[in-house]
């Protein structure tokens, strides 16, 4: 072997067993133990043993102290096993530090475990044993099923998983070796899935850990190999052709493994460490068993350290003789003078779920009552059944001073500190000790007040529960009467507490003056500063604040949070307009990217944290504001992760909000590539007169060679207002912040507090010569309260006008011709726009007003040009699937196709199809009817004022036959109203209607982009 020396970083079991291995291949060993586990039995096993500093697991926890002793001793590699700093990959890379000193412990995929995301009501877990020399070279060996568990703490482990697929298992395998190949991967690692037991077919993928494992031992057990020997080779450079390894072997039969445990379990799951001495300790033997542990008769039992004493393997030619063999071996397994799960095992093994193999990792926690049942013991006169007295710690007997009560430990635990001393007084709830169990302390409070008489153990001391601590002579004591080393100062900032609020501190405007000073300069604010405006106050609640950029070079998280504070991204939730619509309606999260951090690029953590944001916005259906500046992936970082970083989920995770929460986007200054591809997902883009929008940033466009160009070039307003991308343009960031407040406010609910102009103004705007153009505009503001117009796209198809409104305070969403474009004739881009805005309307429950002024579908070739007959359409085809009440009003002209379309295909499609008095209908504009059909008759006149006087003749008559009242008469329509009842007419229809029925999902799949 390459080095000759090795370093025992671990104790129990698992130390004797590395030891074993190290001595079979000639490797000296040095095992370590802390001050109170000198009884342990891994310190007799090595060649040689030194004492820690420290007791309980702390000890073994000393990074620096088991680094000096290896070097002392000349070991040239540590080896954790499992636990304590088996996955530190603090541990790894400090040893790497030391020239000649290796460690097990490195991690196989970066510094962090991956963990499955998605949550099984009936998993099972399957491991697959992985082995790889470094080259790209891996085999495995098989699998094991740790399913049966307590607590996520495995019990029972099986190789092979009884009846698991074969094609899961082929393409489990398939799956780890991908995954170790890819970063050649270097010694043994253990790959875990979680099998979905209702779809065997289906796993996923949880964690990979390099480290060897509690549960191997039924790997070596049906593959014959020794997987510390192949272990610690690979270690030293061997290859897996060296080992014969470079296949699997063949399995030979099944094995199963039960974890052995000094505990009590209570009927509520919970489990106490057992404390005592081992009176006897003798485990079975014979064919197909081991048994590794370190117990002995005599052994005092720590309750600092794990439950587990011992690994029981049974090995059989099928899972049911592994079954029999194990429950033959437990019932002959003499544990005595402490308690453990012995009995809990038995019962286990027993239920005929496990002989079925019908588990999952939730059943031993489902089967409680069953396992601390009294055994039902079959041929029980064959075995040693465990002594009622091996269930119970036996604690030292004191004598209690006459007229004194006992002060009882609450549970098992070595006693760390005695906080009070003989004479003391002591109160109901004083803290008068601390007990470590399970690597934590816990304060022992007096159940009753008095003196001190006599203390019944020292500190050191292990005790059980319910064992005396004290004896105090019952007095009256009060709280205020003892004396306390420190008071309580609630203005005291603990160091924790401190670390935590200067971290965040790092984070805000006000420890940054250079950031805001630029912001300033460009007559912007802060994304914090526009957070600020947009939610109500003091309901912000910000969800990674603490995010520390990806980088290439280590840096610590302190420079990193100066560098790049909350990785250049402020996410979190809050209420937007809650004093208008209540706590409730008014729900919102916000994730806003910060350009004052690597100019509010996109990073490999602050994808994980938009990631984190989208899945929360969908699960608690939460409308979305997204502050969109920035340039998109950022260089060094999402491009270090892998090839290319195409496998991030960000952008369909955004998408899937579509149709499900309103989505907001804002932007001003740059916003490119990614960041745009955000916006672009929103159903409103708002932005400031600043922004330049685009797919590409300069530097990508200069790199694809297509020129140069200026940031301000790339995607001005003056482009990307007209042609349709941005609906809002506002003058600042504070006027954005504002809209976006006022657009979502429409999907809040109602305002009881509104007004309205004189509704007997709407009598007079219509002109009464039918050719006179009029302001639309003017019209919808009349009609609706005063100041709820927010209107949506208004330089892309200036022809047609979206936008919402509210009548008595209740929401609307708003088609309106208008005529000083086109005649209000609706083009292919006005056919766009228009069932855009219906999907909107209807994947949100918001009623639908149509103004309909329109001689029609725009025609000719020219507009054929732009494919007008596809666009047109798109609006009858999202009326068709409309379920909102929509109501139609015909202001003036309300012909052919067109009109048609703006009645939601038909004018019996709206709930209310009615007109004012200046409707007029046809099948076509009356012009172009009367040239069509009076074509003999006007050409027969020679005279051109005979001709004019013969059309105009035939137009008036045209007009009166298609008069408003007149398509009421024939029911065409449902009726012709006075003007000024417009809203009156519009609130009692809507109040017909039902309440929109509560959505679970989605009403509509999505809404277009476009």
């Amino acid at each position: 072997m390459p080095f000759s020396a090795l370093l025992i970083a671990n104790r129990g079991e698992i130390a004797i067993r590395i030891a074993r291995a190290a001595a079979e291949l000639g490797i000296r060993s040095v095992a370590v133990f802390a001050e109170d586990d000198a009884a342990s039995l891994h310190v007799r096993k090595a060649d040689r043993a030194v004492a820690l500093k420290g007791r309980g697991v702390a000890a073994y926890l000393d990074m620096e102290q088991l680094i000096a002793i290896a070097q002392a001793e000349g070991c040239e590699a540590i080896h954790p096993g499992y636990g304590f700093l088996a996955e530190n990959a603090e541990f790894a890379r400090r040893c790497q530090a030391y020239a000649r000193c290796q460690s097990e412990a490195r991690a196989a995929f970066g510094l962090d475990s991956l963990y499955v995301e998605q949550l099984l009501s009936n998993a099972r877990h399957i491991e697959i044993q992985v082995l790889g020399d470094g080259t790209g070279a891996v085999s495995h060996l098989w699998e094991r099923d740790c399913s049966l568990q307590r607590c996520q703490q495995k019990l029972v482990e099986i190789a092979p998983s009884p009846h698991l697929p074969h094609a899961t298992r082929e393409r489990m395998i398939a799956a780890a070796l991908t995954l170790a190949a890819e970063v050649n991967y270097q010694g043994l690692g253990t790959f875990e899935f979680l099998l979905d037991g209702d779809q065997p077919e289906l796993f996923y993928f949880m964690e990979a850990n390099p480290r060897i494992q509690v549960e191997h031992t039924v790997t070596e057990q049906v593959t014959g190999v020794d997987l510390l020997h192949s272990q610690l080779r690979l270690a030293a450079g061997a290859s897996l052709a060296e080992l014969g390894l470079e296949q699997a072997p063949a399995l030979q039969g099944c094995a199963l493994q039960l974890r052995i445990n000094l505990e009590t379990l209570h009927a509520d799951g919970s489990t106490r460490p057992a404390v005592g001495t081992l009176s006897a300790y003798e485990p079975p033997s014979g064919l197909g068993l081991r048994v590794d542990g370190y117990g002995y008769a005599g052994y005092p039992v720590n309750p600092s350290y794990d439950s587990l004493l011992a690994k029981l393997i049974a090995h059989a030619a099928d899972y049911p003789s592994a079954l029999r063999r194990a429950y033959r071996a437990l019932c002959e397994f003499r544990l005595e003078g402490v308690a453990s799960n012995l009995h809990l095992l038995q019962n286990l093994l027993r239920l005929p779920q496990i002989a079925a193999y019908q588990v999952n990792t939730r059943f031993v926690e489902g089967q409680l009552e069953s396992l601390l049942a009294p055994q039902q013991q079959a041929h029980a006169h064959l075995y040693f059944a465990q002594s009622p007295a091996s269930a119970s710690v036996q604690p030292t007997h004191v004598d209690a001073p006459p007229g004194t009560l006992p002060l009882t430990s609450p549970s098992t635990g070595v006693l760390v500190s005695l906080e009070v001393a003989e004479g003391d007084a002591i109160a109901v709830g004083q803290s008068i000790a601390v007990l470590e169990a399970m690597k934590m302390e816990f304060v022992v409070k007096a159940s009753h007040s008095g003196i001190v008489r006599a203390l019944a153990v020292q500190p050191g001391s292990p005790v059980g529960e319910g064992q005396a601590l004290l004896f105090v002579e019952p007095a009256e004591v009060s709280g205020a009467q003892l004396h306390s080393e420190e008071s309580l100062d609630l203005e005291h900032i603990r160091a924790d507490l401190a670390e935590v609020l200067e971290r965040h501190a790092i984070t805000r405007d006000e420890r940054r003056p250079l950031a805001v000073a630029k912001r300033r300069k460009t007559g912007q604010r802060t994304t914090r500063e526009n957070l600020a405006e947009l939610l109500d106050d003091g309901s912000f609640i910000e969800y990674g604040a603490l995010a520390l950029a990806a980088q290439r070079r280590r840096r610590t998280p302190e420079e990193l949070l100066e560098l790049s504070p909350a990785d250049g991204l402020v996410t979190g939730i809050g209420t937007v307009n809650a004093a208008a619509f209540g706590d409730q309606a008014a729900r919102c999260m916000a994730i806003a990217y910060d350009y004052t951090v690597f100019a509010g690029t996109q990073g490999v953590m602050n994808h994980k944290k938009t990631d984190r944001m989208l899945n929360l916005a969908a699960q608690w259906r939460l409308p979305l504001v997204l502050f969109a500046e920035g340039g998109g992936g950022r260089p060094g970082d999402t491009d270090f992760v892998g090839v290319a970083g195409l496998d991030c989920h960000t952008f369909v995770g955004m998408a899937k909000l579509s149709g499900l929460v309103p989505l907001v986007g804002v932007v001003s200054g740059r916003c490119f590539a990614g960041n745009a591809a955000l916006l672009g997902c929103c159903d409103v883009i708002i932005a400031t007169e600043n922004a330049s929008i685009g797919m590409a940033g300069p530097a990508m466009i200069e790199g694809g060679g297509l020129g140069r160009f200026t940031p301000e070039q790339v995607g001005p307003v003056s482009v990307q207002a007209p042609n349709g991308v941005i609906d809002v343009v506002v003058s600042d960031e504070a006027d954005a912040v504002r809209v976006a407040q006022q657009y979502l406010s429409y999907f809040q609910g109602p305002l009881s507090d509104w007004q309205c102009a004189d509704q007997r103004q709407l009598r007079q705007l219509i002109p009464q010569n039918r050719l006179r153009v009029y302001d639309i505009r003017q019209l919808i503001d009349t009609l609706a309260d005063s100041n709820s117009v927010l209107e949506l796209r208004r330089q892309f198809a200036p022809g047609l006008i979206t936008a919402f409104i509210r009548i008595e305070g209740r929401p609307f969403g708003l088609l309106a011709n208008n005529p000083a474009h086109l005649g209000g004739a609706i083009d292919a881009q006005a056919g766009d726009k228009a069932a855009r805005f219906m999907q909107r309307c209807d994947a949100f429950a918001i009623p639908m007003l149509s103004l309909c002024d329109t001689p029609g579908f725009m025609v000719g070739p020219q507009a054929e040009q732009q494919a007008t007959v596809r666009h047109v359409s798109r609006m009858f085809v999202a009326a068709a699937s409309l379920s909102v009440p929509f109501f139609t009003v015909v202001l003036r002209k309300g012909y052919g196709l067109g009109a048609q379309a703006m009645a939601a295909g038909s004018f019996h499609s709206p709930l209310l199809t009615i007109a004012w008095p200046s409707g007029e209908f046809g099948a076509m504009g009356l012009e172009g009817a009367v040239r069509l059909g009076f074509a003999k008759e006007l050409a027969a006149q020679q005279d051109p004022d005979a001709q004019k006087a013969l059309f105009d003749k035939l137009v008036a008559k045209a007009y009166q036959s298609g008069k408003a009242i007149n398509m009421a008469s024939y029911l065409e329509i449902d009726a012709v109203i006075d003007p000024q009842e417009t809203r009156s007419w519009l609130l009692r229809g809507l109040n017909a209607t039902p309440a929109p029925a509560v959505r679970e999902g989605r009403k509509r799949s999505f809404v277009d982009t476009w």
